[in-house]
């Protein structure tokens, strides 16, 4: 890991004999969300958490992050296309979050993401201390611009840096651990994704669920909702596009192994102890694998472009598609073999 500046938390010691007040700005996707829950179960412990993130956030806060305030926000710079039309900004509702934020007056505020939207946002919320790790100038926002973790690093580092900072003391990736144990016995097929460049084409997906219990394995397919009449009009009735953050963590409450893509289901349910087989295309599993001990990944094929941040410049994402059936399924059965033998799935 980079050069971390020395722990600031001396100066943000108790205030008045209360928890100071911390603000998380993590506005961007589930997996994000899941990536950051070491840093914020750890924060808990010494401040006053208040999240600023998507409303689904307030689905994990009762398991992931217990004691924590959720405000629901979605930025409209988040969105995938048309994220600078400023005339559809709800400009409103954005003065409306400006408002909350200030009336908590908050001590400290704090962003992972090297994002000059997110350090004026920390800015605007009258957080009176504000780290983050600076870009094109934003540390004009901010009172303690912090050096970035290495570029190689996994995500987590960034928060795992931020938490020196606040004198919290956070493992390093590898000493990770989910939340608990997987407690089902089903092979859980996800696959779905935020982007179509992250989706691994349906019709392996098809025959590898007809093999998997052609072996005698018990699969679950959840999907997206776009995915979902392609399943059923392929004879997979039973498929399951959870409308709903909490729907997607009961679906995979059953499960005892996880096979998708690389997405925010993959992330949800290592961190919830069930082990992970990810297929990564456009993306880099060294920034983005999921937090459990027994993930594996099968990593996208060469492409001059990557990591192309799902702004794919060819007609199919050849560094997913370039992933055959013949290469996946050895490699997924191999980890079923550690991690779902027959034996415990039957």
């Amino acid at each position: 890991m980079g050069h971390i500046r020395r722990s600031l938390f001396p100066l943000f010691a108790m205030v008045e004999s209360r928890k100071p007040k911390l603000l998380v700005i993590e506005l961007w996707g589930l997996g994000d969300l899941v990536i950051a829950t070491p840093f914020l179960r750890a924060a808990i412990e010494r401040y006053e958490v208040t999240l600023l993130a998507k409303p689904y956030a307030r689905a994990l806060q009762p398991s992931f992050w217990p004691g924590l305030n959720v405000e629901g926000f979605v930025a409209p710079w988040t969105a995938f296309r048309g994220k600078y039309w400023l005339w559809a900004w709800p400009w409103r509702e954005l003065a409306s979050h400006r408002r909350s934020l200030l009336r908590q007056e908050f001590d400290i505020g704090l962003s992972a993401r090297w994002d000059p939207r997110d350090h004026a946002m920390l800015k605007l919320s009258g957080a009176r201390q504000r780290l983050g790790f600076p870009r094109v100038r934003s540390e004009a926002f901010l009172t303690h611009p912090l050096t970035r973790p290495d570029s190689g690093s996994h995500r987590y580092e960034n928060w795992r840096a931020l938490g020196q900072a606040l004198g919290l003391t956070l493992p390093g990736f590898d000493q990770l651990r989910p939340l608990g144990p997987a407690r089902g016995a089903e092979v859980l097929v996800h696959t779905g994704a935020a982007q179509p460049v992250r989706v691994w084409p349906l019709e392996r997906y098809r025959e590898v669920v007809r093999r998997l219990r052609g072996l005698g394995y018990a699969v679950r397919v959840a999907c997206d909702p776009a995915q979902l009449p392609w399943w059923q009009n392929s004879g997979e009735p039973a498929a399951e596009a959870p409308a709903t953050v909490t729907r997607l963590l009961e679906t995979i409450r059953p499960a005892g192994a996880f096979f998708g893509n690389d997405s925010g289901p993959a992330h949800l349910a290592a961190i919830s102890g069930v082990p992970t087989f990810t297929l990564f295309g456009p993306q880099l599993p060294e920034w983005f694998a999921p937090i459990h001990p027994a993930a594996e990944y099968l990593e996208g094929k060469p492409c001059p472009y990557k990591p192309c941040s799902d702004y794919c410049r060819f007609s199919a994402p050849v560094c997913l598609t370039g992933e055959t059936l013949d290469e996946v399924w050895p490699r997924l059965l191999a980890f079923l073999s550690r991690t779902l033998p027959l034996a415990k799935a039957a």
